[in-house]
């Protein structure tokens, strides 16, 4: 699971590891930090449930005045799903009036890899809480998303080594008219990734979500696909940011894009983790540049043992 760690922060807000354990601690204010909840299964000093580290924080920390949670490390990774935690926070939905973001699966690899985390149905949170802002979540088995309204929700990050392309297709047939950020982590066939560049369709033609500024299709093996496809796309006029990071993205791909439609409007292009040659580099930041737009193009790999294309890979797939 390369690249993934724990989150540094939520809504704007510092991450703060709740730890029942700890000597006398000097809380933040409830309101001031990205509380996250864990525990660690294979500690044999303190054999404590993620139920009863919860119980503690809501008798330690006023819920009413949370505006941000983070579910780390709920158990040992096969043998309870996100459901737990989950069932859990929404059960003590009426306690928590403030909150505005929630991040299900804050698990780097030294707990669990990626492919490893068993999610659930997530937009139970969003049934829960119709105030809420901020969605993320980490890993794509057992995922579930089905269509859904929403009228607050305005980030939605779903990060994953391979995204099942029933989970893109309840994305976009759900109604979220707020939504302004959009970051899907694609991933590879081999661990699930097996969405097409037909099931995104509906949101590369600009008809969903009106008030998207921000989209992220990263961490895939289709990347110089989707960059093909995206030259042309109509969601793209209205972006400010557009994310093909982390993926499998060489010279073909960085051509489209700049054989396609003009993408100076942009802010911002991220497409870290490359594997673009250096004059194809060059050709994309001397098209963009001079008009404002910042180009990231960081991290320069080389396929896997001189394979070309066929020993490209993604920042996260394990």
């Amino acid at each position: 699971m390369s690249g993934v760690e724990h989150l540094h922060e939520l809504l704007g807000l510092p991450a703060v590891d709740f730890d029942s354990g700890a000597e006398k601690p000097s809380w933040p204010a409830a309101g001031d930090a990205a509380w996250r909840i864990r525990v660690d299964p294979y500690d044999d000093e303190r054999d404590r449930s993620w139920e009863e580290e919860f119980a503690e924080f809501l008798d330690t920390v006023d819920p009413a005045g949370v505006r941000a949670l983070i579910i780390g490390q709920w158990g040992e990774s096969y043998e309870e799903d996100s459901s737990y935690p989950i069932g859990l926070l929404t059960a003590a939905a009426g306690r928590f009036t403030s909150l505005e973001a929630v991040f299900v699966g804050d698990l780097e690899m030294e707990e669990a890899e990626i492919s490893w985390i068993q999610q659930s149905d997530v937009t139970a949170l969003l049934t829960a809480f119709p105030g809420l802002a901020e969605l993320g979540v980490r890993g794509g088995s057992e995922l579930v998303f089905p269509p859904l309204k929403h009228a607050s929700l305005r980030s939605l990050v779903i990060e994953s080594g391979g995204l099942p392309a029933q989970v893109v297709r309840g994305v976009l047939d759900s109604e979220l008219p707020a939504l302004e950020r959009l970051d899907l982590w694609l991933g590879v066939s081999a661990y699930g990734g097996d969405a097409t560049l037909h099931d995104l369709a509906p949101l590369l033609s600009g008809t969903r979500f009106p008030r998207l500024h921000h989209l992220g299709l990263c961490n895939s093996e289709l990347a110089n696909e989707i960059a093909a496809t995206v030259a042309s796309a109509p969601v793209v006029a209205r972006l400010r940011t557009l994310d093909l990071s982390s993926g499998t993205l060489g010279d073909e791909g960085a051509a489209a894009l700049l054989e396609g439609q003009p993408l100076t409007h942009l802010t911002t292009l991220d497409l870290h983790h490359h594997f673009l040659t250096p004059p194809v580099e060059r050709r994309v930041t001397e098209a963009l540049e001079p008009h404002g737009v910042r180009v990231d193009l960081s991290e320069r790999c080389e396929p896997w043992d001189d394979r070309g294309a066929a020993g490209r890979y993604t920042t996260v797939a394990e």
